[in-house]
């Protein structure tokens, strides 16, 4: 038998203690009564045996396996699964250090789960000489670990289990056979499923004791911080152990041990200052039945408040929730750590107006609005040129085949460097110029169909055709002719043609150049874009916002260059006259015919031919003169509405044009992008328990 035994003081009276914070006048401690153990040989793995046969007692039947899920395993689950989906959603977007712990919590909570959740890892921790072994023992009512003076006394964590099933769960934790140990039976009933561990001092010099420590306390479901009066302000429990694991207080104890050395009073006052701190480190305390850290005072040695801990113990263990309290404080710390990852301030996204801005910065830089004002003014022409008088047509037809010809002659002439010196090709450059401003008008006034530009392209084909065998002739002499004429044929073409077409335009061997979205006005639209899209986000989200915009841009001029081509082709080709057109330019020919009959009978009259009353002659002459005008005059205005729609069409198509490619191209990644962000964040909430 083992004599457990609390000498007197040396002096038998008062004695003074100071512990540094609070200075204390402690009574003598009376000596206690001898506590009789029974000494227990020790084995590996099974129960310690009486040196002499027990009493015959039925020790309580083991716990049984937890067959349901428990409230808080309830709640757990779908938090796991939710954190696991935000892990695989972010690895391209975070760096790995930033969703290690994620992922380590996550692989704990595997290897826990493996494991029987209904049995409840307990710790006791502390420092150097706060008696963690002597309550050790207490508890498990045996001397299962050693204490004494000597520090550090423990080395190795020391095993006591309530159950035959904590092998497996031992084997995790990396608690060696030869120091996991059993109560002395009978067990305590109301301890069963728990699984209690002696850890080796926080503080201990020994560097390998701390690590053990710090790994510990990272697989167990509970801890008993054991403190004694002299230390319990420690900064280093309160800095390195209590502060970081203040969101652990539902699986937190707090003892303040050997309050034997204190009165009453004075432990009261250390007690009270021990929830102070803890208060200030920020640990809930369970008080008023409120979850939280539970904090009392106890000695060990003459077991006062050691029967209260155990009570509070066996109700802890009762309830089998232990293990998912503890993973449930794992995710709560690590959800919190990644907040800033994934939680923006405000709401982000991509508005319609930032949408809409987008577009209308793209339809300025393809020029939208310049096309559909061209477009206008080339149906307002078509309207004049189809509705005026037979004479204005007619008239206009040959000013543009004259000038046509001319100009064709004088390029032929300035190619080949002959005749008119420099004379000729000066008034060859003049004619070209003339023709270039009239096709540069065309040009820029529309793709429709009867145009300047298309009357002087058929004309210089015809002359082709017929003066010089063939547009390639003349383009191949150009190219050919290296002196002399070949600087005359560059005069003249840059004067006439520079900021319009080239020759090639002329011949009608090339299509219409496609037109040439502004660079500058197509990054200043992708740039404000990224910008309102990013505006909020958290930086790995804002820049993968940001890169997605920049894939995009890169090739979205070109883009719009093609686009844009494409809808003036198409536009051509659905080019239509309207019929009122062709009944206006009848009725033209009915006035003018009527003009010139009126004219000719008015003339046939004079010199006796024809008959009849003078002024019939004259009112036809006169109501064709001026009828032709005035229904010119009508159609112009009548022309003006559908002027202005055609216009507005064409517009409206380029813009659509422009808008759709720059959503193909830079809208949808980036909208893309937001989605992902949104399906990270709703996972996030589940994650973090907001849901």
């Amino acid at each position: 038998m083992t004599e457990v035994t609390a000498a007197p003081s040396a002096d038998g009276g008062d004695r003074a203690w100071n512990d540094g914070l609070i200075a204390r006048r402690v009574q003598p401690i009376q000596p206690i009564q001898r506590v009789q153990t029974t000494e227990l040989p020790i084995a590996p793995c099974s129960p310690p045996l009486p040196e002499h046969p027990a009493p015959s007692v039925r020790p309580p039947a083991p716990a049984t396996p937890r067959t349901t899920v428990s409230p808080a395993g309830q709640l757990l689950r779908p938090r796991l699964d939710a954190l696991r989906e935000l892990v695989g959603l972010s690895r391209a977007r975070l760096d790995r250090r930033t969703l290690a712990e994620a992922g380590r919590v996550l692989e704990e909570a595997a290897a826990r789960h493996r494991c029987s959740l209904d049995l409840t890892v307990v710790a006791l921790a502390g420092s150097t000489g706060s008696g963690k072994s002597t309550l050790f023992n207490a508890l498990a009512r045996a001397q299962l670990s050693e204490a004494g003076v000597r520090r550090p006394t423990t080395a190795t964590p020391v095993a006591c289990t309530w159950t035959d099933r904590a092998d497996g769960l031992l084997d995790r934790l990396g608690v060696p056979g030869r120091v996991r140990r059993q109560p002395a039976r009978p067990y305590d009933p109301g301890l069963n499923g728990l699984v209690l561990l002696d850890l080796p001092d926080h503080d201990s010099a020994a560097v390998g004791h701390r690590e053990q420590v710090d790994r510990m306390l990272g697989l167990v479901d509970a801890v008993i911080w054991v403190v004694d009066p002299e230390k319990y302000a420690d900064a280093v429990l309160h800095e390195r152990y209590l502060r970081p694991l203040a969101g652990y207080a539902e699986v937190t104890f707090v003892v303040l041990n050997q309050v034997d050395r204190l009165s009453a009073d004075a432990a009261d006052q250390v007690l009270d200052d021990l929830r102070r701190l803890l208060d200030e480190d920020g640990l809930a305390l369970g008080e008023h039945g409120e979850p939280g850290a539970a904090v009392l005072a106890l000695s060990a040695l003459t077991g006062e408040g050691v029967g209260e801990l155990r009570d509070m113990l066996a109700q802890f263990a009762s309830r089998r929730s232990a293990a998912e309290l503890r993973l449930t404080a794992d995710v709560d710390g690590v959800s919190a750590r990644l907040r800033p990852a994934y939680v923006a301030d405000g709401r982000p996204g991509l508005t319609e107006r930032a949408r809409q801005e987008f577009e209308d910065r793209l339809a300025e830089a393809v020029g939208a609005a310049a096309a559909g004002l061209a477009a206008e003014r080339a149906w307002l022409r078509d309207a004049e040129r189809a509705c005026g008088t037979a004479w204005s047509r007619a008239s206009g037809w040959y000013g543009e085949r004259g000038r046509g010809r001319l100009a064709w002659w004088g390029s032929v002439r300035a190619v080949l460097g002959g005749g008119g010196g420099a004379g000729g090709v000066g008034e060859t450059v003049g004619d070209f110029d003339t023709v270039g401003g009239e096709l540069a008008g065309g040009a820029a006034e529309g793709d429709g169909g009867g145009s300047v530009a298309g009357s002087v392209a058929g004309s210089v084909a015809g002359s082709v055709g017929e003066s010089a065998g063939g547009e390639g002739a003349a383009v191949g002499m150009a190219g050919a002719e290296g002196t002399g004429g070949t600087g005359s044929t560059a005069g003249a073409l840059g004067a006439g043609l520079a900021d319009t077409m080239d020759v090639s335009r002329i011949f009608g061997a090339l299509p219409p150049p496609r037109r040439t979205a502004s660079r500058p006005l197509v990054e200043q639209a992708v740039r404000a874009l990224a910008y309102e899209a990013s505006a909020g986000l958290p930086g790995p989200w804002a820049q993968a916002v940001r890169e997605a915009a920049g894939r995009g841009a890169e090739g979205l001029a070109e883009a719009l260059d093609d686009v844009a081509a494409v809808a003036a082709e198409r536009r051509a080709e659905r080019m239509v006259r309207p019929r009122w057109w062709a009944m206006v330019a009848a009725g033209q020919g009915v006035l003018s015919a009527l003009q010139l009959m009126g004219a000719v009978w008015l003339v046939g009259a004079a010199f006796g031919e024809f008959g009849g009353p003078w002024w019939v002659p004259g009112v036809l002459m006169v109501g064709g003169g001026a009828g032709g005008p005035l229904l010119a005059w009508c159609c112009r205005v009548a022309a003006r509405g559908p002027a202005r729609g055609h216009g507005q069409e064409t517009e409206r198509q380029l813009r659509g044009a422009a808008g759709g490619c720059g959503r193909a191209r830079v809208l949808e990644p980036v909208a893309a992008e937001l989605l992902r962000y949104r399906e990270v964040r709703a996972q996030y909430v589940i994650a973090a328990g907001e849901a």
